[in-house]
């Protein structure tokens, strides 16, 4: 379990705004963009116009069969877009030894050619195809696009042999490791390591500092080893959201993988590599925009529901409508959490006297399967979450997400161990991944920090999605609530 060391306790009252950990500290797209899409559309033309000679010289050496579909500028141009799409799917357009992968190269040829002579038959059934034009137009693009890519890499190792389009590096390693690793960034000949240095370098009081570094330098791409990095949950966020792709050097105790990574092969040396967004932080503020869009639309659509619930609340028990409590936020910071009213007037202070009644294991959060300080009323709206609906007032002042770990009350985080901690560094959510896993059926706090951090660690805006839909089910099937 990863540990999150800038929080504890003392400080659940901060001053001053800090952003998600999944939000970009500033504007910055990719530094490796314009070199990537050189290289790729380089090859891209270059295999357009091989697969266009390739077409014309088969169509001049080939039988001399009068065939439709061969004159067809439609048909041309479909030959160019199949056989260049099935070049991309194979990942012959990425980086490394990916366009040096002559095998992938014309077994993706291949391919796209049977594909081609099926789309004829299918696009033109009464025509025929001159057999030597087609094994000629094969033949003619494997030696061409074959060509071609060589010819493109002979060039790019010559540009990178005089110091053009290598990719500027930053190695945060220990010592011991300092030659070896060196030693692996340099056999791949496309790097300049622009600064070297330990693992303290990530530590809390120097970590700000760091990345302020990285960013000025124009970093790239940082080559860290995977025992460097004390706080790996937090540390590779750090790295998604200031753009710089990372790269985790192996260690001989061959850590557990993460699972933003990709396999990449340096120097002969596989290692792990979370890939930097072409626009860093883009997929938090999507995430956002997409809660204040839904937190509007459902405040409008269900403002009858909110007039009738809070009726029925005044008619079932004396007290408020809505139930205010403080609750640790991003960062730990306090925010007042709105829900309508599903217990007795008093109900914190009752709490006290019920505290040995406590039904989850650790003690750190309280929960009873049957509350006596639950109205009628309330325990219907639990049982279809309808009490969570006035959230969507902290969604849209920007308290809370749709999705993300639920916000605690005060009294369950100042029992929290520092590994707690890593949850509070992201938007609390109305709902989770822990929720759509067990709701109240999970018993055990540590069962449910897990739940958390896993979808800190795997969030995406897909994963949102998930859980969203997850929750619509869980709801109308009562599941687990209480």
């Amino acid at each position: 379990m990863v540990a999150s060391e800038s929080l504890t306790s003392e400080s659940l009252l901060i001053s001053g705004f800090k952003p998600d950990l999944r939000s970009a500290s500033g504007t910055r797209i990719y530094k490796g963009l314009t070199t990537k899409f050189l290289r790729v559309g380089t090859l891209m033309v270059l295999d357009v116009i091989s697969l266009t000679l390739a077409w014309k010289l088969a169509i001049i050496y080939g039988t001399p069969l009068e065939s439709p579909w061969t004159q067809k500028v439609s048909f041309q141009l479909l030959v160019l877009a199949v056989e260049i799409g099935m070049i991309a799917i194979g990942g012959l357009y990425r980086s490394g030894s990916n366009r040096r992968n002559y095998p992938g190269l014309i077994k993706a040829v291949t391919l796209s050619e049977l594909l081609l002579l099926l789309i004829a038959f299918l696009y033109e059934p009464d025509s025929y195809v001159s057999r030597s034009t087609f094994l000629l137009f094969w033949l003619f693009c494997v030696v061409f696009i074959c060509t071609a890519h060589f010819s493109c890499d002979v060039a790019i190792r010559l540009l990178r042999s005089r110091g053009a389009m290598r990719h500027s590096v930053f190695l945060i390693t220990d010592p011991e490791d300092k030659e070896s690793h060196l030693q692996i960034i340099q056999k791949e000949n496309c790097y300049t390591v622009q600064k070297i240095a330990d693992s303290s370098s990530l530590d809390p009081m120097n970590r700000e500092t760091t990345f302020e570094d990285l960013c000025k330098q124009g970093i790239e791409e940082a080559f860290v080893s995977w025992n460097a990095i004390k706080d790996r949950l937090y540390v590779c966020w750090c790295f998604q959201t200031v753009g710089i792709t990372l790269r985790i050097l192996p260690t001989q105790q061959g850590e557990v993988r993460h699972p933003k990574s990709v396999f990449w092969t340096i120097g002969e040396v596989t290692c792990m590599t979370i890939p930097a967004p072409v626009i860093p932080g883009s997929d938090f503020w999507v995430k956002r925009s997409f809660d204040l869009c839904c937190s509007i639309v459902l405040l409008l659509l269900l403002s009858p529901v909110y007039v009738v619930i809070a009726t029925l609340i005044k008619l079932d028990s004396s007290g408020a409508v809505f139930f205010r409590q403080n609750r640790a936020g991003l960062h730990g910071k306090s925010f007042k959490i709105w829900k309508f009213r599903t217990m007795v007037a008093d109900a914190e202070n009752l709490q006290a006297k019920l505290e040995a009644k406590n039904e989850i294991k650790d003690g750190v959060l309280f929960k009873m399967k049957d509350d006596p300080r639950i109205t009628q009323l309330g325990k219907f709206l639990r049982r279809y979450s309808l009490d969570e609906l006035p959230q969507l007032f902290n969604v849209l002042l920007g308290e809370m997400s749709l999705v993300g770990p639920r916000p605690l009350p005060m009294r369950d985080v100042e029992r929290f161990q520092t590994k707690h901690f890593i949850r509070q560094e992201v938007l609390p959510g109305i709902t989770g991944l822990w929720q759509v896993s067990g709701r109240s059926d999970i018993d055990n706090f540590e069962d449910g920090v897990k739940l958390d951090i896993a979808y800190i660690e795997n969030w995406s805006l897909w994963l949102d999605l998930q859980i969203l839909l997850k929750t619509l089910k869980v709801v109308f099937n009562k599941a687990g609530a209480y």
